[in-house]
């Protein structure tokens, strides 16, 4: 699904991403872990077209990203990838039906039938009885689920995840493993995470270890 070859990166003199290149095949979940600084967030970025490398280039399904116009970008961002964050980026003034439907109206999808999409994944992630309540209102862990509803409501092919249990309690954390695990079994979604957690790590198919900016 995805092949990333020769990738290199910088911000002003600094070097972040040295000549990296790796593959995830679909239905893959791969963990992408190392210290701060690594170049871990960088090169998931890179992967999902909100950064570009200055050398190198990531094909998707053998599609050149980088030969893309900006229209076609956005478009394939939001159709094909779904990002989870640390931080949930959830819109405070909406409830979370609201949230989890705003990238599907953002394509001009019908509002019955999204509403009824979210409805179904909230549903899933057994918060079907939070849809009217808005951020403040809920927990850590409730957040991050919404913002996991959010990134599937368009039904990507790849998640993109950076350090998404970083913000939550240990069980909320574990329940977060298990529905990686569970939408992968029941999807065959990919997911590509950054993450400190070694529980985490552990539990995905490959570890992706990097350093200074290169895979080790």
């Amino acid at each position: 699904m995805i092949q990333a070859s020769n990738i290199f990166k910088s911000f002003s003199d600094v070097q972040v991403l040295n000549d990296v290149s790796f593959n995830v095949k679909q239905g893959e979940v791969v963990a992408i872990v190392g210290k701060s600084g690594a170049g871990k967030s960088t090169l998931l970025h890179i992967v999902g077209t909100l950064e570009k490398p200055d050398m190198g280039n990531v094909l998707f399904e053998g599609q050149d990203l980088s030969k893309l116009s900006s229209n076609k970008l956005s478009d394939f961002r939001n159709k094909s990838l779904g990002f989870i964050f640390q931080f949930h980026h959830l819109l405070p003034e909406f409830n979370a039906l609201e949230n989890v439907c705003i990238p599907a109206f953002i394509q001009n999808k019908p509002k019955i039938s999204t509403e009824n999409r979210a409805k179904e994944l909230l549903d899933y992630l057994g918060l079907s009885h939070r849809l009217t309540h808005k951020p403040k209102e809920l927990s850590g862990g409730e957040q991050q689920r919404i913002a996991f509803a959010r990134a599937l409501i368009n039904e990507p092919k790849l998640i993109l995840a950076d350090e998404p249990t970083g913000n939550l309690d240990e069980k909320s954390a574990h329940e977060l493993h298990e529905l990686i695990l569970k939408f992968r079994a029941d999807l065959n979604l990919t997911f590509i995470l950054v993450t400190h957690n070694p529980l985490l790590a552990n539990r995905c198919d490959r570890v992706i270890e990097m350093a200074g900016g290169e895979i080790i």
